[in-house]
């Protein structure tokens, strides 16, 4: 077996030249990053796009994403390298394995895996929390060819057996727990139940008992086997070739129900689209620290956890803790310290957390930060106050930008290793990623003015590393995504493109509001209220109104030393719309509350609390991280006159 790796001689030429190539000439611009990978058989075609919506990239093209993740490293000499850290203040351990160390772990449970009868494509559910072990195990699937499914540890029973009924995994990989800051989840059961509920038995559950908690997992005989005894022996096995554009993985989107959404990634367009971002987007370089404070179980986990980091030849940080609460606000940048990250990417939510906890980072100044060089943020939109207050906090620039799940990695972006200035307009979400044709259309399906809201798109063909379709549903792939707007994506996503080509994306379409004709973004609105010194975190929503159709109505969190009234804060907050958005907002409906519902990834359910207002039946998402808020969400509405007859969300 021959593999082969063209080094890059070139200096990187600036953005605007590097964007106009991918668009304008893609299959060229693409074959030319797909030689920084290492292929088993060369491509026949860099593209075809001969069946639309189905784009094919690499075609007949053979490669395999673990060796260009973890053996191609060991062959280059960087065998002892660190490849990942396991940091766990809820366990108080930390560990590291180096590239040669993740290599043989990798191939023993690839040689495991094989025996008990996975071969290429096959499907492996991995259900595990955040420990190397769960990064060990996707890379020994994908080392086989297989493909994986991996889903977020939180997840109940009945979630976990929606996938497994769809996916029909021939073996599933799992742990005996979970830690959550003040409990254990025991996810054997919830594994047991789970399989019982799916009606589909494995051939093999591997299980992996961790060290020095109290959990053991019962095993059931006959079908589940230790991790342990897994890893026993001296077996290996090779990296098994694959075309470019089989499924490397499928993830299954948050809150699946009835008929599943499970986005399917195409191997070779994945692995060159990854490392292509890892090093013109955040400018990372083998052997530097990368922190991504996600989860596996998300896209960002799977794109920048596991597989974007380690092509690069970097070490990347698996953190199993909060940013608050394990034990205290000062974690991410004890993190920073004790591991000397240099790049690290979260979620708004994370920071506004912390500066709800630590207004003035007394804890995190404990800390010497001075290897960090940047921080991206993503999952939902950052509010200037947030990225602002972080800037001057941490004294780095912070630089949001803007992806989906589909898309596998970030669809605008400030690309540091192109050179792109670190100080970009205020709420911009970046100019399009190379390879990215991206249009902002109006009601009417025709491109916006330049600064007017409407519907973002992307121009056809979808560059590599894109969701190849939906597993079992190619149908549903195109009804969903790309009937609406003929020749192309559709990313359900409102925003705005201004004069200089820069990105702003307000908020997922349906939730802009039309208020007696004018269409506003709850997004907007939303950072006005966070302008508000005494506001940390807020939720805009539309309810309905007899007079203007729609109305915003706007819930808030204070700050923790606030000490100022509701009353009087809710009377500023309503001016400071008025100052901020403009009387067109007729902005009026505003109340406190203790906490806001959201996801376990930092996501606010804006959705739910909308219906809710409307009286309409909440059944509670299994991504929720506290359900329990809901009863002093409905409070705060029935106050303002809303959700008098919903039920109890449940």
């Amino acid at each position: 077996m021959t593999f082969s790796f063209f080094p890059d001689a070139q200096t990187p030429p600036t953005y605007a030249n590097v964007y106009e190539r991918s668009i304008h000439d893609p299959e060229q611009f693409w074959a030319e990053e797909a030689e920084r990978i290492s292929w088993m058989k060369p491509w026949s075609r860099p593209m075809d796009n001969s069946n639309p919506p189905f784009t094919k990239w690499f075609v007949g093209g053979e490669t395999n994403a673990c060796y260009n993740a973890v053996d191609r490293h060991v062959v280059d000499g960087h065998g002892q390298r660190a490849a990942i850290i396991h940091d766990s203040p809820v366990t108080s351990t930390q560990r590291s394995i180096t590239y040669a160390e993740l290599q043989k772990q990798v191939s023993k449970l690839a040689a495991a895996l094989s025996s008990y009868g996975v071969k290429k494509g096959d499907n492996v559910l991995i259900y595990m929390p955040m420990i190397p072990e769960a990064v060990v195990a996707m890379l020994a699937v994908v080392r086989l060819g297989a493909v994986h499914s991996l889903v977020f540890g939180g997840f109940a029973a009945r979630e976990l057996s929606v996938r497994i009924k769809h996916a029909e995994p021939k073996v599933i990989i799992s742990a005996s727990c979970g830690v959550e800051p003040t409990r254990l989840i025991r996810y054997k059961p919830l594994l047991d139940q789970a399989i019982s509920m799916s009606g589909i038995e494995p051939k093999r559950c591997i299980i992996y008992q961790r060290p020095g908690l109290p959990e053991i997992a019962a095993m059931t005989p006959g079908r589940d086997v230790s991790w342990q005894e897994a890893m026993d022996g001296d077996r290996s096995h090779d990296c098994v070739p694959v075309e470019a554009n089989q499924a490397m993985y499928i993830l299954y989107t948050s809150g699946t129900t009835g008929d599943p959404k499970g986005i399917q990634r195409p191997t070779g367009g994945h692995i060159v689209a990854l490392s292509w971002v890892m090093k013109n987007i955040y400018d990372m370089k083998g052997g530097e620290r990368w922190w991504a404070a996600s989860d596996l179980g998300w896209v960002v986990g799977h794109s920048f956890i596991c597989y974007g980091p380690l092509l690069a030849g970097c070490t990347t940080l698996i953190y199993e803790g909060k940013p608050v609460g394990t034990p205290d606000a000062g974690q991410f940048f004890r993190v920073i310290q004790d591991h000397g990250i240099q790049g690290f990417s979260t979620a708004p939510t994370a920071l506004r957390a912390i500066r709800r906890e630590d207004p003035e980072l007394e804890l995190g100044r404990k800390y010497d930060t001075s290897s960090l060089r940047y921080v991206f943020l993503a999952g939902e939109h950052c509010d200037y106050e947030t990225r602002n207050w972080a800037e001057d906090k941490i004294k780095v620039p912070v630089l949001d930008h803007w992806w989906q799940t589909e898309s596998g990695h970030p669809i605008t972006s400030t690309c540091v290793g192109l050179g792109h200035s670190l100080s970009p307009p205020r709420d911009a979400s970046g100019v399009p990623v190379p390879g990215y044709n991206v249009k902002v259309l109006n009601a009417d399906k025709v491109e916006a003015e330049r600064g007017t809201l409407g519907r973002i798109v992307i121009k056809l063909p979808l560059p590599p590393g894109t969701m190849s379709t939906l597993y079992r549903a190619d149908d549903r792939f195109s009804s969903i995504y790309f009937k609406d707007y003929p020749g192309y994506y559709d990313t359900m996503d409102a925003g705005v493109m201004d004069a200089d080509g820069q990105l702003y994306v307000m908020s997922r379409d349906d939730d802009v509001i039309n208020v007696a004709g004018h269409r506003l973004s709850t997004s907007a609105l939303e950072e006005a209220l966070l302008e508000h010194p005494c506001i940390s975190e807020a939720a805009v929503v539309g309810v309905p109104d007899e007079m203007k159709g729609e109305l915003p109505l706007g819930l808030y969190v204070t700050t923790k030393a606030n000490t100022k009234p509701e009353e009087e804060i809710n009377k500023e907050a309503v001016r400071l719309v008025r100052e901020l958005v403009g009387p067109v907002a007729a902005f009026r409906l505003v109340s406190a509350v203790a906490t806001l519902p959201k996801t376990r990834s930092g996501k606010i359910a804006r959705k739910s609390i909308a219906d809710l207002a409307r009286n309409k039946r909440v059944v509670i998402p299994p991504t929720i991280e506290d359900p329990s808020v809901y009863g002093g969400i409905k409070k705060a509405l029935q106050g303002l006159g809303y959700a008098l007859n919903a039920p109890d969300p449940e």
